[in-house]
């Protein structure tokens, strides 16, 4: 397969002339998969492509550098164990994803927050908390419960006590989504050298009361 060759998918129609789906009906088309970390690395391309829409917006402002230097870390994550990746289609063309894995027992996650971190918040063990490191919607798709679906596939059926995700304070879509299905605010911590602050936000999964949406 080509960088230029999408994925064959069965049993998918690409709309296309006056068939072509309205906006409307755009949420009941898209479906989502989950993948393992050999599959998510086959879509690396399309995946590109999500990250290189999604975060030339403001805040975030990124352009190709930042994207080779996102999915050089991403050839190394898809292999950590327990890599799982939520990924929506519509057709055959991917509008969405989100990726992660547990977090080890040594992280240096909670060493990049700016203040002190009290010693129960921060203990790992391997299997604690799985870091959600990336969700993305193409800005065509958004609005549409994409992000929620994709969320909720990927966490399900985690042994997992507790997820985990950094997110720019600037960008209040993603707050109030990540709000509205149940995480927290713990600090803030700037994840890379040059990055900017983010919040850390938790998801308690053994607290949360109903289904995660």
């Amino acid at each position: 397969m080509t960088k230029n060759e999408p994925a064959k998918r069965s049993g998918l129609r690409i709309a296309s002339g006056k068939d072509r789906p309205t906006l409307a009906e755009r949420s009941v088309l898209v479906t989502v998969e989950l993948l393992d970390g050999r599959r998510a690395a086959e879509s690396e391309y399309q995946l590109r492509e999500v990250a290189a829409e999604a975060f030339a917006e403001p805040p975030y402002g990124e352009g190709p550098a930042d994207a080779e230097r996102a999915f050089r870390r991403f050839r190394s994550q898809v292999r950590r164990r327990g890599f799982r990746a939520a990924i929506a289609f519509e057709g055959e063309t991917v509008v969405g994803m989100a990726y992660g894995y547990p977090l080890s027992a040594n992280t240096r996650w909670w060493d990049t927050l700016l203040g002190p971190v009290p010693d129960e918040l921060r203990k790992e063990d391997g299997t604690r908390t799985f870091g959600l490191f990336e969700l993305a919607v193409r800005p065509g798709w958004r609005r549409r419960g994409v992000a929620t679906r994709m969320h909720r596939v990927l966490v399900d059926g985690l042994d997992n006590a507790r997820v985990m995700l950094n997110s720019r304070p600037e960008a209040t879509a993603a707050q109030a989504a990540y709000l509205s299905w149940g995480y927290r605010r713990v600090g803030s911590a700037i994840p890379w050298e040059g990055a900017a602050v983010h919040d850390v936000m938790i998801l308690d999964m053994e607290s949360a009361s109903g289904p995660i949406v």
